[in-house]
């Protein structure tokens, strides 16, 4: 995974850091399924659930990107690049 050093400030930081928690709290939980050897279908239930979760924190991101990051580099006459890296991200995404 690239990582880069820019750096923007989160206008949802607070709801995706609870999400995030609550997808730790979801995986701690299968991590405990496994071990008292639960029935494989529960664990299943749940691993789709922490999908679900992730996707919409992918989608939150995203979307706040594009409102910000994306849309200041256009005013900014940076449109090009910023839309080009939009989309290597949502081809990364969908995979």
């Amino acid at each position: 995974m690239a990582e880069t050093t820019k750096k923007t400030i989160q206008p949802n930081k607070q709801q995706l850091l609870n999400r995030l928690k609550r997808v730790e709290g979801q995986v701690r939980g299968i991590h405990q399924m496994v071990e008292n050897d639960r029935y494989c279908v529960d664990i299943l239930h749940q691993i789709s659930a922490i999908q679900s979760a992730m996707n919409k924190v992918s989608l939150a991101l995203l979307e706040d990107h594009t409102h910000h990051c994306v849309v200041k580099a256009i005013k900014g006459q940076d449109g090009d690049a910023a839309i080009k890296e939009l989309m290597d991200v949502m081809k990364t995404m969908t995979k």
